[in-house]
């Protein structure tokens, strides 16, 4: 008798089983609807971008990320519209269409987004501000007539397909409860464990494979609900030694773990007076941080060509790193790693609410006689960089809101501008610049605009053409100066800055203080706008330090970051001009490498977008999330196996996670003892 069903039990499974008759016909038209995405995104890429020779390669592995995604989400969506769908038929089906609406709308956001900038939209989104993100939209172009027009026929195609393919779909009961069956099956193994990785020929490739709105919300789920990570660093005190013989990678020595995570011993040695002349004053410092210049596309044995020829030959008056690396793939890492070497906090260190007491090349400067300013052509806001500037007590804060009449700004679009282009940066800041010697020695920190999308640049005619006759010079066939000419927007942009650089150093070398000057020019980080072929190229750039007061010039093969700056600039100037500092330091970055041949002898952390930190570099491998790399001359990179390798890095990483992660939950960086004593007194 206990088998026999109620009248209630038997309504209960037949709606259930009606349920599974309808959803299977509503998840099948989504998924129809997500690989018609698919196809033309591949299209769509293939126009922009150009058609890549592997291409239905591409297009099958797109295809079969997104079936992997659509079965990854079946279930959990099957069993939302069937607690609904005992409640009210209409009702589930209503909000499941509108849903399948709503999706799309923002999938194929996510698209455009990908299509535009060549970087998959994830949980930095969030790290954003309503301005920040008002501001890009705008000047990157990416609202336009077009963008809203296929947002536009996006909704009628998907209302059109659920209304007119939906009733033409039916399943039979017993076939209908296949699918969440294998649904669930599929959501129990684990995606982790059943999709396989793509492994193309290029970065580029693997990201566009991906399905985006897969990628957008597994980042969002880690983002607002991130596993637990262990920050007591005493809970495993040693967890192995990367270095075991067969790399020269520097050890610091900690002296309170506990209360400051970062505090050691000062270890970097002074590599670059060597190089330079003695003088009885300190030498102005110009620190020039360069919007979105690669190796990629600058300099020597650049495998995109170089567009840079004035400082190609710049290079070859200076000391010239070509395996040099950016701390982040966004312009939020630069202040914090060049002028700190500081670590990035949980979505970058300008986002702290609380700035911890820190040392860094503007207020350690400062306190030892130094003037310092920072000039930027665009908004110091952004990215929260005027806060961090204020808090290192910098003495002129220059940005777009200083700027006078008189200078010109990019072309807007959408009647939105990044600011004033290179050229007039670089004239304001000499114009508000004394001529004369100063009897202060100078630190001027100077970021760049002109190279960000949407890439409008002032005088387009001139750099068009001059685009035109440098690709003349290149030793390009036909078919590689189309490809060229597909990102002609990006590439012409680097030239004019690239020219503006040559204007800005003529000038400077009419001054009286430029004898008595050394220039430090970098890449904030690799344009992302033109396909980048490895993880690692994303922070591939170049580092040049130009002076008059060079005795001799040297190209150095060694890996350096932006952290390695301020340690060295700190013991060159503290041997070389007694600077006070003190014997402690929280640096990250070990120093300048000066070797010749390739090599790599510092450990050291990436921070992607504001909320990923996914990359780190230890000896001649590179870890990206799970996947090993191996380093080659030339920064290329191969993947390899190698569990014990992976294994060791991922113990120095997690290590350097803990003590980051101290950071961001409220910890100190460096004594208050030391701050007081060694910086400028508010």
């Amino acid at each position: 008798m206990s088998d026999i069903k109620t009248p209630v039990q038997h309504s209960i499974t037949s709606k259930i089983l009606a349920a599974c008759q309808s959803f299977s016909g509503l998840s099948i038209v989504w998924l129809m609807l997500i690989l018609l995405f698919s196809f033309f995104e591949n299209i769509f890429n293939s126009i922009t971008h150009g058609f890549q020779t592997n291409f239905f390669q591409i297009m099958l592995w797109s295809l079969l990320m997104d079936l992997f995604f659509w079965i990854k989400w079946l279930f959990y969506l099957f069993f939302a519209y069937s607690v609904v769908f005992l409640l009210s038929t209409r009702l589930a089906n209503v909000i499941f269409q509108t849903l399948i609406v709503i999706f799309f709308i923002i999938h194929a956001g996510l698209l455009l987004y990908f299509n535009t900038s060549l970087v998959l939209l994830g949980a930095d989104l969030y790290s954003y501000s309503l301005k920040d993100i008002q501001q890009t939209l705008g000047a990157s172009g990416s609202v336009s007539f077009l963008s809203v027009s296929v947002f536009i026929l996006t909704i009628v195609v998907i209302i059109a397909a659920v209304r007119f393919l939906l009733p033409g779909i039916r399943f039979n009961r017993n076939l209908a409860m296949i699918l969440p069956s294998f649904a669930l099956l599929f959501s129990f193994l684990g995606s982790s464990v059943l999709v396989p990785e793509a492994n193309l020929s290029t970065d580029f490739e693997n990201s566009l494979v991906l399905n985006k709105s897969d990628y957008f919300l597994e980042a969002s789920i880690n983002h607002f609900y991130p596993p637990d990570q262990e920050i007591d660093i005493y809970a495993d005190s040693y967890i192995g030694d990367y270095a075991d013989g067969n790399t020269n990678n520097i050890e610091f020595e900690y002296v309170d773990e506990v209360n400051y995570p970062f505090l050691h011993q000062e270890a970097a040695e002074d590599v670059l007076s060597p190089f330079f002349e003695q003088k009885n004053t300190a030498p102005n410092i110009v620190i020039l941080l360069v919007e979105g210049l690669g190796r990629a596309y600058s300099n020597e044995d650049a495998y995109l060509g170089s567009f840079t020829p004035f400082l190609d030959s710049l290079s070859e008056k200076s000391l010239y790193w070509n395996n040099f690396l950016s701390q982040g793939g966004r312009t939020f890492a630069v202040l914090p790693s060049i002028l700190g070497s500081l670590p990035f906090a949980k979505n970058g260190f300008l986002e702290l609410d609380k700035i911890p007491k820190h040392l860094s090349l503007l207020n350690l400067l400062k306190f030892n006689g130094y003037h310092t300013s920072f000039y930027y052509g665009g908004d110091g806001d952004f990215d929260r960089m005027i806060p961090f500037l204020k808090y290192n007590m910098v003495d002129e804060i220059r940005d777009e809101k200083t700027f006078p009449e008189g200078y010109v700004k990019l072309p807007p679009i959408n009647g939105f501008t990044w600011g004033y282009n290179d050229k007039e940066l670089f004239r304001y800041f000499l114009n508000t610049r004394p001529v004369k010697q100063a009897s202060k020695p100078i630190l001027s920190v100077i970021l760049t605009v002109s190279t960000h999308n949407s890439f409008l640049i002032n005088e387009t005619e001139k750099y068009s053409n001059l685009f035109e006759n440098h690709l003349a010079t290149m030793k390009l066939n036909e078919s590689e100066k189309k490809d060229h000419r597909k990102y002609k927007a990006q590439y012409t942009s680097i030239l004019y800055m690239d020219d503006a650089i040559r204007g800005f150093i003529n000038e400077y070398q009419k001054r009286a203080d430029f004898a008595n000057t050394i220039f430090f020019i970098t890449g904030d980080h690799r344009m992302p706008e033109i396909p980048m072929s490895t993880k690692i190229d994303r922070y591939h750039v170049p580092m040049i330090i130009y002076s008059p007061l060079l005795k001799r010039t040297a190209n150095f093969a060694s890996v350096s970051s932006h952290y390695d700056v301020p340690p060295s600039i700190i013991a060159y100037l503290k041997n070389s001009h007694k600077l006070k500092v003190p014997s402690l330091s929280s640096w990250i970055g070990q120093g300048l490498d000066t070797s010749r041949s390739f090599q790599n002898i510092h450990s050291m952390p990436f921070m992607q977008s504001k909320t990923d930190i996914t990359d780190f570099i230890i000896g001649d491998h590179h870890l990206n999330g799970d996947v090993l790399f191996k380093l080659n001359p030339g920064l290329d990179e191969e993947k390899v196996n190698d569990d014990a390798k992976k294994n060791q890095i991922l113990n120095e990483f997690s290590l350097f996670k803990k003590r980051n992660s101290i950071i961001a939950n409220g910890g100190k960086i460096i004594p208050d003892s030391i701050f007081l004593k060694y910086t400028p007194q508010r």
